[in-house]
């Protein structure tokens, strides 16, 4: 993930940020079961949905802690 797309979803709210996540690993479910029937063409982008989805947790967390 580019640095400008880490600095657009670092500006989202928390309820755009938990949509985010449950999309990214319905996404991931995805993958990883059209990958264990037959081979993806990018196995690469499993790491970045994973990555992605490690992204929008922490964020999620930071916000949700209050200050």
């Amino acid at each position: 993930m580019k640095a400008k797309q880490k600095e657009t979803i670092k500006s989202k709210s928390l309820a755009e940020l938990k949509d985010m996540l449950a999309k990214a690993k319905e996404k991931q479910f995805n993958l990883l079961f059209k990958h264990s029937t037959t081979p993806i063409s990018n196995p690469l982008e499993i790491r970045v949905v994973r990555r992605e989805i490690a992204l929008l947790s922490t964020l999620i967390a930071q916000k949700a802690q209050p200050k």
